[in-house]
């Protein structure tokens, strides 16, 4: 990982754009290259932009294309971007809607700024980070389906890779809305050894690979 990381923000509402702005951009790790408030406008300011962007942090509700329908345009011309999600909706709808559409991770917008840093660092290294109360829509469906799921749809179909005792520990304090940190004191391991158990349990459940599958699974859940 090489920084300054190119990254862009996409947001309509004037106040959290701004300070997204300025805490963002203000930190070494981060180089903003477009502000947008519309994908719209994202993509009218592409072709202009120093860098193109690496990391594009993007609300749901925008005017125009929604953050979910502008990903597909967004990927068309960036296909290395990596695109991150911030909303206030936390249903599983639009969860799948997002990840099928090509997102990598899904955060509520009341992330602390600090953390939403260290998620955006998440992604730039491979990661799918996820807010507790939207992981847990994930890592139930996949971790367990309904009485009346239909026989030929196993567990070990939609995981290639069981989960280790260890992440299926660190997935319950994720279910449970715990933070890292309070996970890593629970369970007497460090803080980095509970970040490598998450980017472990969101490789096996193929977020970004299995948008499709992970869709179906949520949806037989809420069936």
């Amino acid at each position: 990982m090489t920084f300054p990381l190119a990254l862009a923000i996409i947001e309509d509402q004037a106040a959290i754009r701004e300070t997204l702005h300025e805490y963002l951009c203000a930190q070494p790790e981060f180089r903003c290259v477009v502000i947008a408030e519309s994908v719209e406008e994202f993509l009218a300011l592409l072709p202009a932009a120093a860098m193109p962007p690496q990391l594009i942090l993007s609300d749901i509700g925008l005017p125009g294309l929604t953050g979910i329908e502008g990903i597909p345009y967004i990927l068309a011309q960036l296909p290395e971007a990596q695109v991150l999600m911030l909303s206030v909706y936390a249903d599983a709808e639009r969860v799948f809607e997002a990840l099928r559409a090509g997102a990598v991770g899904y955060l509520l917008k009341n992330t602390p700024l600090a953390q939403l840093k260290e998620h955006l660092l998440q992604v730039a290294a491979g990661g799918s980070p996820m807010s507790p109360g939207v992981a847990r829509f994930v890592v139930q469906a996949f971790r367990q389906q309904p009485a009346d799921a239909p026989v030929d749809i196993s567990l070990d179909q939609l995981l290639p890779e069981p989960l280790t005792s260890r992440e299926l520990e660190v997935v319950r304090g994720i279910e449970d809305g715990l933070s890292y940190k309070l996970i890593a004191e629970r369970h007497h391991i460090s803080l980095d050894t509970v970040r490598n158990h998450i980017r472990s349990v969101y490789r096996k459940l193929q977020v970004n690979s299995k948008g499709e599958l992970m869709a179906h699974a949520l949806r037989r859940r809420r069936s």
